[in-house]
């Protein structure tokens, strides 16, 4: 299993066994796109930064922007693709143990790249 499959199935255990059963699986698939966009957007912006300071010029921001937000559907519609179905049972079997993560930390891994990314943004 993968790192983002672990967090996943954290997200996901997390919320079966509270009271929003029924939509746990949509809430752990949006956290687990929003979670791999929030990692693009600070690999962007960090390549983005380096070409400035390189001075070469790649694209245009709005162009920029424009790519990040298809990526996220393309990631929102892969995720859908891989953690609903059989993969997703297949991979909650061979999950041995539940991991210690806290939901609150989980919910912090997307906020700190998001915070790093505008901080980069407005540094540099």
């Amino acid at each position: 299993m993968s790192f983002f499959d672990t967090l996943f199935f954290n997200v996901f255990n997390y919320y079966k066994n509270s009271r929003f059963k029924k939509s746990a699986i949509n809430i752990a698939l949006y956290y687990i796109t929003i979670v791999q966009g929030s990692l693009l957007l600070l690999l962007g912006v960090l390549f983005s930064e380096f070409f400035k300071q390189m001075n070469i010029i790649t694209m245009s921001s709005i162009k920029a922007w424009t790519l990040y937000v298809i990526a996220v559907v393309i990631l929102l519609f892969k995720n859908w693709i891989q953690y609903s179905g059989k993969r997703r049972n297949i991979l909650n079997a061979k999950q041995k143990r539940k991991s210690g993560y806290s939901i609150w930390t989980l919910w912090l891994i997307p906020i700190i790249c998001v915070f790093l990314s505008i901080l980069m943004l407005k540094v540099f």
